[in-house]
């Protein structure tokens, strides 16, 4: 329940002051556009408001848990402290995931007591998948209905004979994310262990395109439902007598990836982590062809599901890395994951750290660690939106107050609330690293993450202390963020951007509220070439300033500086997807054989042509275009104070490095 506010005196002075978004109106729209949520009045939240939302959430579940356990509130010091909180969020120098703005102080966490949507990721194993049977997939599917982003491992392969069902019943599935949840289980149920096949009526699940009040977005109607059994009942019926493989777990976790995405859930990322066996590695082996307009190869019919993942294997220091890196050089996969260097460091700086050897698997984009079934709630910094070193180490005290604040929550899975309580595990992370060296230096970064790292665990052993909980086992990672770094203006963790100047392209309804405002401050605005009925484009000119561009690199700096990170800062693991030229993939195999000694994971992509496909997330220009394109805006027209829109989801992974159309 809500138990703790800010007064309307403080936050009355927030109300007309500019809290910096960043980018060229960039970071505003997408605010406006996926963070901002409808009131009770119909009208949208402005940004002062989001943030008093978010930070009353977070002191209130502070309160509740000192008030349960009668360890003595202070009021007047947590009005202190909520207030500087508030502060620094409002001018983004450091800001929840993207989970965390939109539910944090909602229903949801208020009333329903959803804390498993605050947390950005998770990772579940199929390793005792002969004891657990369906578990995993229905882990899958309730946490990516939340918006949680799931990783998952094949282990269970080998672990269970496809069963022919035993007659059958029927199911009318509510209208519900339990009921979409158990109607899968039921299925898998049939084929795992023979029990009675579902005939589903699907007559109770909301029509398509109805709002979805507590996580945004309209509903899909149940055709992805539909499609998701299919799918399944497809594949088994006809493999009855068969084992379970790496390929059917992969793509039920898949196909439930695109189930979800399909009912317009803000996020599905996926990674599979397996081991480097001809059957893993193959799972995508397909490529577009274009004189065809088709996927060619061995597994070109997983094309339509195989996207939700990026596939990475378990390595091992002195594996041979040839034939893989030659791999990696067609599609940039699989990624690499030394999963003993996890087991034997914290921070990678030569000093030996075993308290995390129980850590199974990663979250989708690898800044995380994790055991089986646990979360993690990441928290992302800005040193660029700092004057210096003390306002930055302030900041950081705040940063991870609310993460840690988050873990007090429990979820509603008795197993993640087994590790969760255990671990308290948070992600601290930081990005505009790039402008940060372009600004500053590499030895000034080096100082500022040493003097951060040290102010994190000094308050980790303060507030643990004062809350009485255990110490958090891990604190700070490098996620590679994405419309959360869009706000603040800053370049996405470790990765430097595409080019200096570029045109970002976002999508929305044709009969959204914003774009009176944006069309007034004369955005380009085109029709979807995708879908030209019911969706248009807003094309924005961006200038990244103070930094070098994946054009200005190499692998090995990109790899120098994502080592650079794991030593001093990340105590978890750096999220770093290297960009590689052409003429560069025959260094992969070396740079891995270099680099295995110091980092828990990496993975790697070929520079894409941002010209390539029309209408792409990302589109390269020139200066003199820049400028053109800028005089023509009038940002100081862009005025969303009245908006009634609800939130448009995300439909895709929404880390930077790896926008999905």
């Amino acid at each position: 329940m809500k138990s703790f506010e800010l007064s309307d005196t403080f936050i009355k002075k927030y109300k007309a002051l500019d809290p910096g978004f960043g980018f060229n109106g960039l970071g505003e729209i997408t605010f406006y556009r996926t963070y901002s949520r409808q009131k009770e009045d119909g009208v949208n939240e402005q940004w002062y408001e989001v943030v008093r939302r978010v930070v009353e959430g977070s002191f209130s579940m502070q309160k509740n848990h000192i008030t349960e356990y009668n360890l003595g509130w202070d009021e007047e010091k947590a009005q202190l402290q909520a207030q500087e909180m508030y502060d620094r969020i409002f001018k983004m120098k450091f800001l929840p995931s993207g989970r965390s703005l939109w539910v944090m102080g909602t229903d949801a966490i208020y009333n329903k007591g959803l804390y498993a949507a605050l947390n950005a990721c998770s990772f579940v194993s199929t390793k005792d998948l002969a004891k657990e049977l369906t578990k995993p997939f229905e882990y899958m599917m309730d946490m990516s209905m939340l918006g949680c982003g799931v990783g998952f491992d094949v282990k269970g392969a080998g672990q269970l004979l496809i069963r022919k069902p035993k007659g059958e019943f029927q199911y009318k599935i509510p209208d519900t994310r339990e009921g979409w949840v158990e109607s899968l289980k039921f299925l898998l149920e049939a084929y795992f262990i023979g029990s009675s096949l579902p005939i589903f009526d699907y007559s109770l699940l909301r029509k398509k395109g109805e709002l979805i009040k507590t996580f945004g977005g309209k509903s899909s109607g149940p055709e992805p439902l539909i499609k998701l059994h299919k799918q399944i009942i497809d594949n088994f019926s006809k493999r009855i007598g068969d084992k379970i493989t790496a390929t059917d777990i992969t793509d039920i976790m898949n196909q439930i990836g695109c189930c979800v995405v399909a009912g317009n859930v803000r996020r599905s990322a996926q990674i599979a982590l397996g081991t480097p066996t001809d059957e893993y590695l193959k799972l995508k082996d397909y490529t577009w062809d274009t004189d065809s307009m088709s996927y060619k190869g061995s597994n070109s019919k997983r094309a339509e599901w195989g996207w939700t993942s990026n596939n990475t294997v378990f390595s091992e220091i002195g594996d041979n890395y040839e034939d893989l890196a030659e791999q990696v050089a067609v599609n940039g996969e699989p990624g690499f994951f030394w999963i003993n260097n996890t087991h034997n460091y914290a921070r990678m700086n030569g000093v030996i750290d075993t308290t995390d050897n129980r850590a199974e698997g990663t979250n989708p984009c690898g800044e995380q660690p994790l055991e089986s079934y646990e979360m993690c709630c990441l928290v992302e910094t800005f040193p660029t939106r700092h004057d210096n070193l003390e306002d930055f180490l302030k900041t950081l005290k705040y940063a991870y107050l609310f993460a840690k604040t988050v873990t007090l929550g429990k979820s509603h899975w008795a197993e993640t609330n087994r590790v969760q309580m255990r671990n308290r595990r948070i992600g601290t992370s930081i990005s505009g690293i790039a402008q940060f060296i372009g600004i500053h230096g590499i030895e000034e970064l080096r100082k500022w993450l040493e003097a951060g790292y040290s102010t994190i665990k000094k308050y980790d052993q303060i507030y643990s202390d004062w809350l009485c909980v255990p110490r958090s086992i891990r604190v700070t990672s490098i996620k590679p963020s994405g419309t959360v770094s869009l706000l603040a203006g800053v370049t996405p963790g470790v990765h430097f951007p595409e080019s200096t100047y570029y045109i970002r392209r976002i999508r929305f309804s044709i009969n959204s509220s914003l774009l009176k405002s944006i069309k007034s401050a004369n955005y380009p605005v085109v029709k979807d070439l995708d879908d030209p009925d019911n969706t248009v484009i807003v094309e924005i000119p961006v200038e990244v300033q103070n930094c070098k561009t994946i054009d200005d690199t190499n692998i090995w700096e990109q790899l120098a500086i994502t080592s650079f990170l794991q030593k001093y800062w990340a105590d978890n693991q750096v999220s770093s997807t290297v960009t590689f030229k052409p003429w560069e993939k025959d260094q992969i195999k070396t740079a891995l054989d270099y680099y295995q000694y110091q980092l828990k994971l990496i993975s790697f992509l070929p520079k894409a042509d941002t010209k390539i496909y029309p209408q792409m997330p990302y589109e390269k220009i020139t200066k003199k275009e820049y400028e053109e394109k800028i005089s023509t805006i009038k940002q100081g027209l862009l005025k969303f104070d009245k908006i009634t829109d609800k939130a448009e989801p995300e439909l895709y992974c929404t880390n930077d490095t790896c926008v999905i159309k």
